[in-house]
């Protein structure tokens, strides 16, 4: 009997190194229009594997060459207005440009400032399949955004994603 033994900090191929991988969070607030599904810009990387998630033109996330699989995606989405204004907000992963899954919550009978969604999904990609994020936030006064978190807590809002089979 073969055994085989793994260390976490080593496992960088194969197939149990969950790539390609990215994680992106949103650099500053991105402005919103009431109540209009939008896709969200996360424009900074914290780390991309495979360079397949696109940070500067179409914020989104393709399977590259020979790394079609099932993949694992997750996000968190902060949305907030002035005092007070949100009524009601989602956020939703996209696949190939349709919707795949929408999350969020309703808050008519009692506004609130803010409010951060989270989803996941697990997605069985083709090379070329692409993944984004779209938000939408319904004010009840003033206008409002997805929130950054700025430096302080930038992951409060972000994107990611790794395979976790061929």
């Amino acid at each position: 009997m073969a055994i085989t033994k793994l260390i976490a900090d080593s496992i960088t191929s194969g197939a149990i190194a969950n790539t390609p991988s990215f994680h992106v969070n949103l650099s500053s607030d991105q402005s919103v229009s009431d109540n209009t599904m939008t896709k969200i810009q996360f424009d900074r990387e914290t780390f991309d594997t495979n360079s397949a998630y696109d940070a500067s033109t179409n914020y989104r996330f393709t399977v590259p060459s020979g790394q079609s699989g099932k993949y694992f995606f997750y996000f968190n989405v902060n949305s907030g207005g002035t005092l007070s204004a949100v009524d009601q907000n989602s956020a939703q992963f996209y696949l190939n440009g349709s919707s795949r899954g929408n999350y969020g919550a309703d808050f008519r009978n009692n506004p609130v400032v803010d409010h951060i969604c989270n989803g996941s999904i697990v997605l069985d990609l083709s090379v070329g399949d692409y993944v984004e994020v779209y938000g939408k936030v319904n004010f009840n006064t003033g206008s409002g955004s997805i929130k950054s978190g700025g430096t302080a807590r930038p992951d409060e809002v972000s994107f990611g994603g790794y395979r976790i089979i061929e």
